[in-house]
């Protein structure tokens, strides 16, 4: 209770009893006076002082638990936001994605199945796999095109004209990778150019392609003769053709042979057999093969090996047959598709162009342009290359400081009366290369605007493509403005690693085409990296791949056209020995 008294308190009496306090503290300190704020005083003792051994708090003991399982549910959170993050993601607006697949959904609908400007609904489902390889709808809506195709092969069919049949069915088949639709509008088209009265026409067609040797493919001799022994089989004209162009083909290969051209030989043997598998000549022309292919093999093996021991041992380029230059160069001359062979001579150009680099360093520009002229006869489109080109640009054009002819104003005794300090001061000046001028105004704008657009169009895709807009020519515009400038050289020795996540979205999306024009933009772009040889291995096989699905759905030209993009990637892999002999024993 407040010792204050309050008059206005009715119980007061008016008198205040005095109180001692607590005597035990008398003599000690006494603890200081709590401020009087007017109110009841209420003492609460804490619960743990009564009943709770060593002082522990149970609240604190109830309540333990709350942090660790705070952080089980974090945790679980996050794995699920990361095991999911797909389903998410598809949740995220996407607006370019989803523009061009409704657009092509409407040119779809509207009928307007291919062309090439951009606004068919095969073009803009493509565009869409393309930004999405992995997207379930553009897949889909490629299927939709091709059943759209066939459907519309089949009234053409109908209706009499043959023409739209056959370019129909020839999409459709692109697009489906054959069936049982297109194998039956195909054998319907073929029936109704015969009732029509196409025969004669046909076998004529087939005949001007066999005479211009144009033996296979979609138009060639071989299509066009089996084009009318499906509607007539027995049509004695069209068999005996179909024999002619076998004679043809084994010329070709025979040939081949004789000059050692395994591959072109290769490649022949197996459009015959996909033509002809039955062919008299056929076993004869492998054994052949197989002969010239083990002493190629091993005369193969020996240049680049040989190759490779050259250019760990220095000897990269020059006169004589022992350099790593020479050694590729004969292993091309075997095999000129020979993967092994091709980074070889990529590795030679940028063992020259470091050359180069260092004869720029040194202020020798007459032997750097040497090495980079040849090296760019190895590997034109290096972007390391072009760089050490706009450096040499803009080098000075002096000589290496141990082959600077002496001053001619200064005698030697005046030379030898100066002191070393002095001496060393008018060397270092004599080597300096002078400062290069300062870009005007103008070019720096330039040089900022052709970055800029470069990196917009590599963002786009724009790499090697369209020629002068395409970020590969816009870098080179500015280093040969500015051969120094970091913001173009760093562009420009970036795209290598573009264009392989391009070749990489190509070949999930199947756009086969594309992915080897990549390809070879990253065989030029830097020619000696190991990793190509992973790339091309990966293509090879998507070929492969579908030619067995084109020869499993009756498809045989289109498989050998296949087989013949997988063995040029591969001559000597074993899918493809396993597709050759699958497809010439016909099963």
């Amino acid at each position: 209770m407040s010792g204050n008294r309050d008059f206005n308190n009715p119980g007061n009496s008016g008198r205040t009893e005095p109180k001692l306090g607590n005597l035990d503290q008398l003599h000690g300190p006494q603890p200081p006076a709590e401020p009087d704020d007017g109110l009841p005083r209420i003492q609460v003792e804490p619960a743990y002082r009564r009943g709770e051994p060593n002082g522990r708090d149970p609240y604190r003991k109830r309540h333990r638990w709350i942090l660790p399982t705070l952080i089980v549910v974090l945790l679980a959170a996050v794995g699920g936001l990361w095991f999911n993050q797909t389903r998410l993601r598809s949740l995220v607006p996407r607006t370019d994605f989803d523009d061009v697949l409704h657009r092509a959904q409407v040119a779809l609908q509207a009928g307007h199945l291919d062309g090439t400007d951009g606004t068919s609904a095969r073009e803009l489902f493509e565009a869409a796999r393309a930004l999405e390889p992995d997207n379930d709808a553009a897949r889909q809506g490629l299927n939709e095109v091709g059943r759209a195709e066939v459907a519309r092969a089949d009234a053409a069919v109908h209706a009499g004209n043959l023409l739209e049949a056959t370019q129909a069915l020839t999409n459709a088949r692109e697009l489906l990778g054959g069936g049982s639709d297109v194998d039956r509008l195909a054998q319907a088209i073929a029936k109704a150019q015969v009732s029509s009265g196409q025969t004669d026409t046909l076998i004529a067609q087939a005949q001007q392609a066999l005479s211009q040797n144009k033996l296979d493919g979609p138009d060639g001799a071989a299509a066009l003769y089996q084009r009318v022994l499906s509607a007539e089989p027995d049509n004695a004209v069209a068999r005996h053709g179909m024999d002619q162009v076998g004679d043809a083909m084994a010329a070709q290969i025979q040939k081949a042979l004789s000059a050692n051209d395994v591959a072109n030989a290769s490649a022949g043997i197996d459009r015959l057999a996909a033509v002809l598998p039955n062919y008299a000549q056929l076993p004869n022309l492998r054994a052949s093969l197989s002969a010239l292919q083990t002493q190629a093999n091993s005369a193969l093996n020996d240049a680049i090996n040989q190759g490779n021991d050259a250019l760990r041992g220095g000897r990269i380029a020059g006169d004589g047959n022992d350099t790593a230059l020479a050694h590729f160069k004969a292993a091309l001359a075997i095999d000129p598709n020979n993967a092994q062979a091709k980074v070889g001579l990529g590795q030679v150009a940028q063992a020259l162009t470091v050359q180069a680099n260092a004869a720029i360093d040194a202020g020798d520009t007459e032997h750097a342009k040497q090495l980079i002229e040849q090296a760019e006869t190895l590997a034109p489109g290096s972007a390391d290359l072009v760089a050490a080109r706009a450096r040499l640009a803009q080098a000075p054009a002096t000589q290496p400081a141990e082959t600077q002819p002496p001053a001619a104003t200064e005698n030697t005794a005046t030379a030898t009366d100066k002191t070393p300090t002095v001496r060393k001061q008018e060397q270092e000046q004599d080597t300096t290369p002078p400062p290069q001028p300062a870009l005007t105004g103008q070019e720096q704008v330039q040089v900022a605007d052709m970055v800029s657009r470069a990196r917009q169009a590599a963002a786009r895709g724009d790499i090697m493509s369209p020629p002068g807009d395409c970020a590969y020519d816009l870098y080179r515009g500015a280093l040969a403005i500015d051969g120094n400038n970091p913001e173009a050289l760093s562009g420009l020795q970036s795209l290598p690693g573009q264009v392989q996540q391009q070749f990489n979205q190509a070949l999930r999306a199947g756009n086969l085409k594309k992915a080897g024009s990549l390809l070879d933009a990253l065989d030029n772009l830097e020619p000696g990296d190991a990793a190509l040889s992973i790339s091309r291995q990966r293509l090879a096989y998507a070929w492969i791949d579908q030619a067995e699905q084109q020869f499993d759905s009756g498809d045989r030209n289109n498989a050998a056209s296949s087989l013949e993009q997988g063995r040029n990637l591969l001559p000597n892999d074993p899918r493809v020995r396993e597709l050759v002999a699958r497809m010439q024993a016909g099963r």
